[in-house]
């Protein structure tokens, strides 16, 4: 069996390091909103969970117009938004869950 690698793949990787570079604080801040979810007492859980899901959101939607911007310019984008959210999904687990 033989493998292709993605045309797509030195784009997405490119585009998702630049993610990470431009919005490290935002990276950062999630991470710290997991810790306090972690640590939270049961009767503040409930809304650290909120907090730091509201914030992969963000995260999302950020991912999302970088991707939709770049699909707009291919001519058939669906093997490009495979392979963005493949990515995604292996370096951001969490964020991919809430990709559209």
């Amino acid at each position: 069996m033989i493998f292709r690698r993605s045309p797509f793949k030195d784009v997405v990787d490119a585009q998702l390091d630049l993610f990470e570079r431009e919005h490290a604080e935002l990276l950062e801040h999630i991470e710290k909103l997991l810790d306090e979810y972690n640590h939270a007492e049961r009767d503040e859980a409930e809304e650290a969970f909120g907090d730091y899901m509201d914030a992969q959101a963000l995260a999302a939607e950020i991912l999302e117009d970088m991707r939709d911007h770049y699909a707009r310019t291919l001519d058939d984008p669906a093997a490009y938004t495979a392979e963005f959210n493949r990515e995604v999904k292996k370096r951001m687990p969490v964020t991919a869950t809430e990709l559209d």
